[in-house]
């Protein structure tokens, strides 16, 4: 299994057989890493693709948030300005869906 660290100032975790000699994000030194356990570490790994995901989907619904405020303000007749009001609706809640469950991984170590 990937070793992995996590900077104790930032939360940055770091891939490798040792920890970076200083934190990517904070600037923090080697000596501020902890080794993460194997069962930490497995969370993580596992859980990258499915946070990838989550990622994606927030960024397609803010795609559609944008695509459906365009046709708002387009105007070309009520039930379509209706649709794209449903879509922005439907969007927000799935972007906040997606968000939430992110924030649940990180809560749980999975990030």
């Amino acid at each position: 299994m990937q070793k992995l660290w996590r900077c104790s100032v930032c939360g940055f975790v770091h891939a490798g057989d040792e920890a970076p000699e200083a934190c990517p994000k904070c600037g923090a030194p080697r000596e501020k890493f902890n080794a993460l356990s194997d069962e930490d570490a497995e969370k993580i790994l596992k859980s990258e693709r499915t946070n990838d995901i989550h990622m994606e989907i927030v960024g397609l619904a803010e795609r559609i948030i944008a695509l459906s405020q365009e046709g708002i303000e387009l105007d070309l007749d009520p039930p379509c300005v209706a649709l794209f009001k449903a879509a922005v609706k439907e969007a927000k809640i799935i972007k906040q869906r997606s968000k939430a469950e992110m924030q649940g991984h990180m809560n749980k170590g999975k990030w």
